[in-house]
């Protein structure tokens, strides 16, 4: 006899990862913006834990796949998490007027919409995420720390702001970009799936019972 696989539970490693990554994002938002973002010391504290928090949302994910410790939580909390840390580094930036808010509103609207449309078509199957995706947020996570960083501080300032500008117009193209290929495979995978041909089998089914 088969026994049925055992229930992985919400309390492990990952997940608790993960939920420290959203605990960590109102710190870091502080660090961020008080004084203005004046404070050359905050800044790169900020950057550090901006760091930490990009790293372990990598950690977390290898961990679940490699120990079978995947779970719906895991699934739900994992890109809200991602969503969040980033988000912020995007509005706090536009609120200290480092960073345009025609940059951040665009990016904002593509990342919680796709994180939307991922919950919504998760009833017809599960959209992993592509190479496209892993290197738009690469490269968000590398433009955000060039950023975050005092960058004002270093030799060269200038320099280091025309390269933190390449990476940041790279990522949002990209960003953009992948947006709209995963808006439109969403919506050819919910048009195909399982799903939704055994209820268009069902209308029609019903249809000619009523005839």
């Amino acid at each position: 006899m088969t026994l049925p696989a055992a229930k992985v539970s919400a309390w492990n490693l990952p997940n608790t990862l993960t939920v420290m990554r959203i605990l960590v994002v109102p710190f870091f938002g502080w660090l961020l913006l008080v004084d203005h973002g004046s404070d050359v010391g905050l800044r790169w504290w900020a950057l550090a834990l901006f760091v930490g928090a990009v790293l372990t949302d990598r950690i977390d994910g290898d961990i679940a796949r490699r120990r079978g410790l995947v779970t719906d939580f895991g699934k739900v909390a994992d890109p809200i998490a991602d969503k969040a840390i980033t988000g912020m580094a995007f509005v706090g930036l536009s609120v200290l007027g480092e960073l345009p808010w025609w940059i951040t509103i665009p990016v904002l609207v593509r990342e919680w919409g796709i994180t939307a449309m991922r919950f919504f078509i998760i009833r017809h199957s599960v959209m992993p995420a592509g190479q496209g995706g892993k290197t738009k947020t690469a490269l968000q996570a590398l433009a955000l720390g060039f950023f975050i960083a005092p960058l004002w501080t270093l030799p060269e300032p200038d320099v280091w702001m025309w390269v933190a500008w390449i990476i940041m117009a790279a990522a949002v193209i990209l960003t953009l970009v992948t947006g709209i290929d995963i808006a439109l495979k969403g919506r050819r995978l919910r048009q195909t799936s399982e799903r939704t041909r055994r209820k268009r089998a069902e209308r029609l089914a019903r249809r000619a019972g009523g005839r």
